[in-house]
């Protein structure tokens, strides 16, 4: 099948957010990472941890996701997943990650 996910760019990226009332934002990166800095607002579930694919049956399949680590590679797998897992809504990959974000972080 082919990708569903969207890869966006930052200001793209910010603005299906910002317009989306159905809108998730997840952080896949290390909790180190998150420490550093992160997005305000989002959710972290470190894609890395073997409990990925169980913590997002969690979430609410219905939503949308917009998806981001460091880069945008770990953030693509976690896309991926959540497709795999049978989540239905709009699920956006960061393009280049958060170093790519031009957006407000904390």
């Amino acid at each position: 099948c082919a990708m569903a996910y969207e890869n966006l760019y930052s200001p793209e990226f910010r603005a299906a957010f910002a317009a989306d009332a159905n809108a998730v934002l997840l952080d896949v990166r290390t909790a180190a990472e998150v420490l550093e800095r992160h997005i305000p607002g989002s959710i972290h579930i470190d894609v890395m941890q073997p409990d990925f694919t169980v913590n997002v049956l969690d979430l609410d399949p219905a939503k949308n996701y917009y998806v981001y680590c460091r880069s945008g590679g770990r953030s693509a797998q976690a896309c991926m997943i959540l497709e795999e897992s049978g989540f239905t809504g709009r699920i956006v990959n960061l393009a280049g990650g958060i170093t790519s974000y031009d957006g407000p972080t904390t």
